[in-house]
């Protein structure tokens, strides 16, 4: 992918102008921005009153009341914060599949939503990930940062392979900051998706698990004898897929992403499951907001 049309038409930014992501926590940010919280603090916004106490700035009090009722009330007010919003999107070799192809719709999701976060001022970071983070662009804020954003997510290589873990241990590392992180990916990862996500969880994050796989995988058509090779590490095996062999692979695949949907909703980790024929503007306009991560 070389251009930025291949992953959001004007129409449907139009579209994400109009939405906000929503944190189900309230983070402190390091720079005063858009975004309420419920912290008091020194702001435009008035919240409530409490009575005085020794030490309290003074600059506060309502002297107004103080003639009135000869009594001292500390005006609060909301502060407003920062929203950081972190994309960990997959581009391992496995993404590079399926039609509509797989990694191309991870990417769409991915800048769609760092789009919406732009649009807000909240506080936006992309990780591509492979075999570890492979590379990141930290910090954008903005409308204006949108054709970074953009052509940064385009250009990202499929690498050989996945490494959930290590990506989300340097993510932990690299970014110490609460906020909401999101996380894309067809989970098809030898060494297991639990340890990657015990890292986020571990830094009491917003997580968002989006769980994307093709048609092709879901409903394979193959038939006969064949040789098949991993896509990410070139394991090869012979088998003879026949009606029997076809249902056991798809019986294996629900159970798996059952496995994923029920470890991530038994601690509190939003998890949408998709798959590429879904139209992309109904994943990111419906369902996104059915699971609460856009309003």
């Amino acid at each position: 992918m070389n251009n930025d049309t291949a992953l959001l038409e004007p129409d449907f930014l139009n579209k994400l102008n109009r939405l906000e992501l929503v944190s189900k926590k309230v983070f402190a940010g390091k720079l005063r921005g858009e975004r309420r919280s419920k912290r008091r603090g020194e702001s435009v916004e008035f919240a409530d009153y409490r009575n005085y106490t020794v030490g309290d700035d003074l600059r506060f009090l309502d002297w107004n009341i103080y003639a009135r009722l000869d009594r001292l009330f500390l005006k609060l007010f909301l502060e407003e914060e920062d929203l950081m919003v972190s994309i960990i999107f997959d581009t391992s070799k496995s993404m590079d599949y399926g039609q509509p192809h797989k990694g191309i719709y991870a990417r769409q999701v991915a800048a769609a939503i760092a789009y919406i976060g732009l649009v807000n001022q909240d506080r936006v970071s992309l990780y591509p990930f492979a075999d570890g983070i492979v590379d990141e662009m930290k910090g954008l804020r903005g409308k204006r940062t949108t054709p970074r954003m953009l052509d940064f997510v385009s250009r990202c290589d499929y690498r050989p392979a996945s490494d959930l873990t290590t990506a989300c241990k340097q993510y932990a590392i690299r970014h110490p900051q609460r906020g909401i992180v999101i996380v894309i990916s067809d989970f098809f990862d030898k060494g297991g998706f639990e340890a990657g996500l015990r890292f986020l969880l571990g830094r009491d994050l917003d997580i968002y698990v989006i769980h994307v796989l093709s048609p092709q995988e879901t409903e394979p058509t193959v038939t006969g004898d064949l040789q098949l090779a991993d896509i990410e590490d070139e394991d090869v095996a012979e088998v003879t897929i026949s009606r029997a062999l076809i249902n056991r692979y798809k019986h294996n695949l629900e159970a798996y992403c059952a496995h994923v949907r029920d470890y991530c909703t038994r601690r509190g980790i939003a998890h949408l499951f998709t798959t590429t024929d879904v139209p992309f503007d109904q994943l990111i306009l419906n369902y996104l907001r059915r699971r609460g991560l856009v309003r």
